[in-house]
């Protein structure tokens, strides 16, 4: 049986290697950091600049809110079959202070969770087919 290809769910959005990460862009001129990246204006009010550079994001940061998936996202969202509940954090990364949110890795409920926690960012599978698997960015508490 060949193996599978995987892949990231969102092109350009994360890399999946041995150390991933976020993409996002920085501003050239104001230094303002976007996640997605953006790629047109700045959208701080002070900056009309339109030149931006593409940076990996932190890896970790702090919880600022969070919550759980009780129902089954409607399409065109993929959800696992059966739907298993899931949480979703909101994330302060660390350097950028941009709020990112993300799943939480599998096996972690939402009592397990608190604001101000530290979390890293890690790969899991989002979704699977016949011959690819979708990987996408969940956060997980750090090791203490």
């Amino acid at each position: 049986m060949p193996e599978k290809l995987i892949s990231p769910a969102l092109d350009g959005w994360h890399t999946i290697g041995d150390n991933p990460q976020l993409l996002g862009s920085q501003c050239e001129e104001c230094l303002t950091y976007f996640f997605p990246k953006n790629e047109r204006e700045c959208k701080n009010p002070n900056c009309s600049s339109t030149k931006f550079v593409e940076i990996p994001l932190s890896r970790e940061g702090r919880i600022w809110s969070y919550t759980n998936a009780c129902y089954q996202p409607p399409a065109p969202y993929i959800a696992g079959d059966p739907f298993e509940p899931f949480a979703i954090a909101a994330v302060e990364l660390e350097l950028e202070k941009l709020i990112i949110l993300g799943q939480v890795a599998k096996g972690i409920d939402v009592d397990s969770l608190a604001v101000g926690m530290q979390v890293d960012m890690i790969i899991e599978p989002l979704h699977e087919t016949e011959d690819e698997i979708k990987m996408i960015w969940k956060w997980h508490p750090k090791k203490i």
